[in-house]
C-alpha cells in the first residue's frame, strides 16, 4: 500500500471521527491545524487507524505523532 492510499484512508478516518465529510488533510497537516484534534481525539485516531490497517502501535509511538506525516510513517513501517 502506498502513501497516497494510506493518506486517503486516514482522511476518511478523520472525517468520521470529526463528523466532517468536507475535511481534507495532507501529509503536512499537524494537530494544531485541526481545532478538535486534542488528546482524546489523538487516542481515538490511533485506535481507528490500528483497526483500519490491522496494525498495532506502542504508546510511545502514538505519543510521538505530531501530524499526519508521522502517522503515515508509522503505518508504512508496520505494513512493510
Amino acid at each position: 500500500m502506498d502513501r497516497i492510499e494510506i493518506l486517503r484512508q486516514i482522511n476518511i478516518i478523520f472525517a468520521e471521527l470529526l463528523d466532517n465529510q468536507n475535511i481534507q488533510i495532507t501529509e503536512a497537516t499537524v494537530a494544531y491545524d485541526i481545532e478538535d484534534w486534542d488528546s482524546l481525539m489523538h487516542l481515538q485516531l490511533a485506535v481507528a487507524i490500528e483497526k483500519n490497517f490491522e496494525v498495532r502501535f506502542n504508546l510511545q509511538e502514538i505519543q510521538s505523532w505530531v501530524g499526519v506525516k508521522d502517522i503515515i510513517d508509522s503505518v508504512v513501517q508496520r505494513l512493510n
